[in-house]
């Protein structure tokens, strides 16, 4: 070979070798990223604050509040009011709950009411595919415990064991007439019966144990199955190997200034491909919020460590006490579609400017001076028929659309029909009276349009100059 040649070859093979390189380096197209997280929670005090909020992290870390920041259920039984919520997947993933404190402080209940007769009651919402939830239910666990006074921040796994889940609260069983909370359990496949409540979790003398969480924690870490984080003066770690098994002391996270007087609600997450957790711990006696903490062995107190406030953002809204999923791609793909952050909107009459749509008692109308303004707002999504079209979701009550029956409209709850979809759609055209602003044509009777009659929200043909005011809308904030 001539010596040019023999440059040229070697030119040749060091270039392959360097493509080969980079192509064994680098990925053939980006990687699709791991699914992220879910929290469920509430926000504070009040009625709209004590209901059911969703918020998703793509990190675990930093977190956006979904819907806008507006609640995604509503509680319509017992108290009206819901704290502490955890989320339940059943372990084929096929079903899912949400079980939740029935509690409204400060609008129907004080916490020395809900401390010695409070809602012996959790409120259960069960869905099959996290999306799509059914109307709020209560169920009784506490009722059958002898002088027990309320049922609070319920948790629940899934025990293979027992091949159910084992479902745990804590309730005020007075010591010597003084407060004494303590965790009980009973056993459920479905949510909506109950074995008989045992104790579960007793601390000694008049200490009390209120919020507990479990979780599990994968072969080769640490040296349980199962670890348990408890608010009982201090945040308490426990091991065992059995959920109703033997547990552990392992100590407290006193060490890295962390007590019960500072912080509850503890809440695990397991970060995606890591073995790796957060603590999140709700800053209760600061007004804070939740703050999280980092281990890679839940088991061990001396492996916590607290996180820089510049590390995590909680987002727009408090989060208190709640429950952290690890979502799928396809669960993930599901609640992100179901509550982007849309606007919530009013619908300004054309002919009676000063009224607006509203629910009244489940009833729609147009109305002036509407208190609480939040009965006029609605989130205008895409129609339960599919795109093309919109529906009106409730602010205030979300789940629950403006829809025609029998050509009346009312706000009724999701049943997830096709009649109810159908009923609930509509085409944004141009105004019939004035083509700068909206009228909404009925899907399923498409020579019809939403009017007010009377006042009354109607579904009607339109005739004439009156039906064309009546059926024209602004879409404002």
């Amino acid at each position: 070979m001539s010596a040019p040649r023999a440059r040229l070859s070697a030119i040749l093979l060091a270039a392959c070798l360097l493509f080969t390189g980079q192509a064994l380096a680098t990925p053939q197209g980006a990687a699709a990223a791991d699914p992220g997280y879910l929290m469920v929670h509430f926000t504070g005090e009040g009625s709209t604050n004590q209901q059911m909020y969703l918020s998703h992290s793509t990190d675990g870390v930093h977190w956006n509040d979904l819907n806008g920041g507006g609640m995604v259920l509503r509680s319509t039984v017992g108290t009206k009011g819901v704290r502490d919520p955890a989320f339940v997947r059943s372990p084929d993933g096929s079903k899912y709950w949400i079980i939740a404190t029935d509690l409204c402080i400060d609008c129907g209940q004080t916490w020395s009411q809900s401390i010695n007769d409070g809602s012996r009651n959790l409120v259960v919402w069960e869905s099959t595919d996290l999306v799509t939830w059914s109307q709020p239910r209560l169920l009784n666990v506490a009722g059958a415990i002898p002088d027990g006074r309320n049922a609070w921040a319920p948790e629940a796994i899934w025990d293979p064991a027992g091949n159910d889940y084992v479902l745990y609260w804590a309730t005020n069983k007075p010591l010597n007439g003084a407060t004494k909370h303590r965790i009980y359990y009973s056993h459920t496949s479905d949510f909506r019966s109950v074995s008989t409540p045992q104790i579960y979790i007793d601390r000694p003398g008049a200490q009390e144990i209120i919020d507990t969480q479990i979780v599990e924690v994968p072969s080769g870490v640490g040296n349980y199955r199962y670890v348990r984080a408890s608010g009982d003066g201090q945040i308490t770690l426990e091991g065992s190997n059995s959920i109703l098994g033997t547990w552990t002391d392992l100590g407290d996270l006193s060490g890295i200034g962390l007590t019960g007087s500072q912080v509850e609600g503890p809440m695990w997450m397991k970060f995606n491909g890591a073995n790796k957790w957060a603590l999140y711990l709700d800053q209760y006696a600061s007004s804070g919020g939740y703050m999280p903490v980092v281990t890679t062995d839940p088991s061990n107190p001396a492996a916590y460590q607290k996180q820089a406030s510049s590390s995590y953002d909680m987002g727009g809204t408090k989060k208190r006490h709640g429950w952290i999923m690890n979502l799928t791609a396809a669960e993930e793909s599901r609640v992100l579609a179901r509550w982007p952050n849309t606007a919530a909107n009013r619908l300004q009459s054309y002919n009676f400017q000063d009224r607006y749509v509203r629910h009244a008692d489940f009833d729609a109308r147009i109305d002036p001076n509407v208190s609480p303004v939040q009965d006029s707002q609605f989130r205008l999504r895409t129609g339960l028929t599919g795109s093309g079209a919109v529906s009106f979701e409730s602010v205030n009550f979300p789940g629950y659309f403006l829809r025609h029956s029998d050509f009346d409209f009312q706000l009724a709850y999701n049943d997830g029909t096709d009649t109810f979809a159908q009923d609930a759609t509509f085409r944004q055209v141009a105004g019939l009276a004035d083509s700068t602003w909206s009228s909404f044509q009925s899907v399923n009777h498409p020579d019809r349009y939403i009017r007010h009659y009377a006042y009354e929200l109607k579904l009607a043909p339109i005739t004439n100059a009156t039906g064309r005011g009546d059926a024209t809308f602004r879409v404002t904030s």
